[in-house]
C-alpha cells in the first residue's frame, strides 16, 4: 500500500460494558484515506443509549488509524476487520499484530452481544422479554454476515465466516466451509474446505470438502500459504505450502513443507521446494505409499459457471 494508503477512517456505534470495555463495533461510514464531512444518521443515532437488560451501552465512534501501526485498542481491531470484509483491504496488507490480546471474550446473541460473566442473569430476562434467544458462539470474533455482507457472494451458513474474511465476488462458501479473518478468496472460488488466518485463495480455485491450508494461527508460524489460480484442493487434503496455478492435490492427501516428495525424474525433494510451482499433481501412490508430484498438461475442468453467477 502505498503511503496515502496508510491511513483509514470509521464513523459508527459502539458497545460497551458496564466497565467501559468494548464489546463490538459497527462501522456505517468507513474508508482509506482521508474522511469527509460525515455526520452521524437519525439512523444511527437511534441505536444509542443503555440496555439495562444486556447491560451494555452504544455510544458514538470516531477513529482515525494508521494501518502499518498495530492496533491500539478493540475498536481499532473491528475498523481493521470491518476494512477486510467490506474488500477495501486485501489480507495480509495491514498490521493486525496483537488483536487478540485487544479483543474480549464476548456472548454473541440474536439479542447483540452481551458480557461474558454476567450472561447466566442476562439470558434469562432476555429470554423473557423476547421468548427465545439465540446464543450463536461465544468467541473473540464474530460472524461477518451481522456486520458485512459483501456484494456478489454466497455463504450457505454465517457461523462458518468470521468478521475479517474478504471474499471477492463469484465466492460461494458452502456449509463446511470456513474462512478466518485476515484470509479468503481473490476471485471466484469454491469453498468446501478451511482457508486459515493469512491464506488468500486465487481466482477460480476450489477447495474440497474437509480440506484444510494452514494459516498463520494454526501452526505455519509467518510463513504465508497462498493458493493460485484455477487450483483445485481434493476431498479432506491439506497443505502447509503454497500452491501456484492450475495444481491439484489429490483427495486425503496431506502435504507440509517437510513431506518427501518423488519426481519424475527419481528425485525425492522437500515439498517446500515445490513452493508456488505451477501446473503439479500432489498424489500418493496407491501401491508404493510414496508422495509425488507429477506435472499437469491441460486443466481439471476448472469451476462450475452456472454454481459461480452469483
Amino acid at each position: 500500500m502505498g503511503n496515502d494508503q496508510n491511513s483509514a477512517y470509521g464513523f459508527g456505534v459502539e458497545t460497551q460494558n458496564s466497565s467501559g470495555q468494548t464489546l463490538d463495533c459497527s462501522f456505517y461510514s468507513l474508508g482509506i484515506g482521508n474522511a469527509g464531512n460525515t455526520k452521524i444518521s437519525e439512523e444511527f443515532k437511534a441505536q444509542l443509549g443503555e440496555d439495562n437488560i444486556r447491560k451494555v451501552k452504544k455510544v458514538s465512534v470516531e477513529l482515525k488509524i494508521n494501518l502499518q501501526d498495530k492496533p491500539k485498542d478493540a475498536k481499532d481491531v473491528y475498523l481493521r476487520l470491518h476494512l477486510l470484509s467490506h474488500r477495501l483491504v486485501k489480507p495480509n496488507e495491514i498490521n493486525l499484530e496483537g488483536i487478540f490480546a485487544l479483543l474480549l471474550n464476548v456472548v454473541w446473541t440474536s439479542a447483540g452481544p452481551c458480557e461474558v460473566e454476567s450472561f447466566s442473569q442476562v439470558r434469562l430476562q432476555l429470554q423473557n422479554k423476547f421468548g427465545s434467544l439465540i446464543v450463536y458462539s461465544v468467541d473473540k470474533f464474530p460472524r461477518m454476515i451481522d456486520y458485512v455482507i459483501p456484494e456478489g457472494v454466497r455463504i450457505a451458513d454465517g457461523d462458518r465466516v468470521r468478521l475479517g474474511a474478504y471474499l471477492s465476488p463469484g465466492t460461494t462458501v458452502m456449509h463446511e466451509g470456513f474462512v478466518n479473518f485476515n484470509a479468503g478468496t481473490l476471485g471466484k472460488s469454491m469453498v468446501e474446505g478451511r482457508i486459515s488466518a493469512g491464506v488468500v485463495v486465487g481466482d477460480g480455485s476450489d477447495i474440497g470438502g474437509g480440506a484444510s491450508i494452514m494459516g498463520t494461527l494454526s501452526g505455519g508460524g509467518k510463513e504465508v500459504i497462498s493458493i493460485g489460480q484455477r487450483t483445485l484442493l481434493g476431498a479432506n487434503s491439506g497443505i502447509g505450502i503454497s500452491l501456484g496455478d492450475d495444481c491439484i492435490v489429490e483427495a486425503g492427501v496431506y502435504i507440509t513443507a517437510g513431506s518427501k516428495i518423488s519426481l519424475p525424474d527419481g528425485n525425492i525433494v522437500k515439498a517446500k521446494d515445490l513452493n508456488k510451482a505451477n501446473n503439479l499433481l500432489f498424489r500418493r501412490n496407491s501401491q508404493t505409499g510414496a508422495l509425488e508430484a507429477l506435472p499437469i498438461k491441460g486443466s481439471w475442468g476448472g469451476l462450475n459457471s452456472i454454481l459461480h453467477a452469483n
